[in-house]
């Protein structure tokens, strides 16, 4: 039987560093090299991972292999493969490719969505529409495919300021009402304060159930883990974290990656709370990181180790 205290508590990590890390890296990281990654997280524990996106090659390069990739990755029992989707044409080429769940992206900030997706809020909106209409015509053919609304600056947008909460709460009605089952809010670019995230997590629960709602932090301002706690606190029970910290928007200036995937792991571990990934074996694969990517990453613990590891006493000269 099932401990259902443990399941309830459970923190399920959302992986997207196959997607969100990797889009912004200068570096060209070859297909073969994204697939690696993408069975090696498989094998650890994972549920979920955002594998890649289906934008327009000329607006992320770095991802213009999504296709293949989901077509040619391992895939395991139990484990969604999201991918991140813009428009139509973009839901499209994903379900070809087989992606399970489509992430939509919308700013609440109107600024913000002009300058990343170039576009009103009003036309994401119209567009969204559409993608659900195909979705929903696929189900009737057999195919499961589910929906995800991301409304991005929910806690704050560097041209706009703050985010009034109901504009955020009134996004995410929209997003159901349209007929999307996941819901994830994110701090874009790394405004969030733990106050604030328990106070909109605990407004966004009463309408979104636990188990289809998702937070995505970003550590711009040193914050990341401390906001997790916070909306874990508030009843969120479901994150995004990236492998080794990569990531970042391009639209923050001075931003660092999302919230590291390791380092969250560990706080859960040390914690004792529960997320069903192998830590040691996840410390190993971001260690990999520099080596593949040219540079050092942020993560904390795959540099320290764990706390549990001791270390020999340093030699010292004895007295004379």
């Amino acid at each position: 039987m099932k401990n259902l205290e443990t399941d309830a508590e459970r923190l399920i990590v959302q992986e997207v560093a196959p997607r969100d890390g990797l889009q912004i890296e200068p570096t060209w990281v070859a297909t073969e090299d994204k697939i690696a990654l993408i069975d090696q997280l498989s094998g650890l524990g994972f549920s979920r991972i955002e594998a890649g996106s289906f934008v327009s090659p000329r607006a992320i390069p770095a991802l213009r292999d999504g296709a293949e990739v989901f077509t040619r990755i391992a895939r395991k029992p139990g484990v969604t493969y999201v991918a991140l989707i813009p428009n139509l044409k973009g839901a499209q080429r994903a379900m070809l490719a087989g992606a399970d769940e489509l992430n939509l992206v919308m700013s609440a900030s109107q600024a913000h969505n002009r300058a990343n997706m170039r576009m009103s809020c009003e036309q994401s909106l119209a567009a969204f529409a559409e993608v659900v209409t195909l979705v929903q015509g696929a189900r009737l053919l057999g195919t499961a495919v589910t929906l995800n609304g991301t409304v991005a600056t929910a806690f704050g947008c560097p041209f706009e300021g703050k985010i009034a909460e109901e504009r955020v709460l009134s996004l995410v009605e929209q997003y159901r009402q349209m007929g999307m089952q996941g819901i994830t809010l994110a701090d874009t670019t790394g405004m969030a304060n733990p106050r604030q995230v328990a106070a909109l997590v605990k407004r966004v629960l009463a309408i979104v159930p636990a188990s289809m709602l998702t937070l995505h932090f970003h550590n711009t301002r040193g914050l990341g883990l401390t906001n997790v706690l916070a909306a874990y606190e508030a009843g969120a029970r479901r994150f995004d974290a990236s492998l080794g910290g990569l990531g970042g928007c391009p639209f923050a200036p001075g931003a660092s990656g999302n919230v590291c995937t390791e380092d969250l792991v560990n706080l859960c571990h040390e914690t004792g709370i529960a997320t069903g990934i192998d830590l040691p074996a996840l410390i190993k694969v971001s260690r990999t990181l520099p080596a593949l990517l040219g540079h050092q990453v942020p993560s904390q613990v795959a540099k320290a180790g764990l706390a549990s590891e001791l270390h020999p006493m340093p030699c010292q000269e004895l007295a004379a």
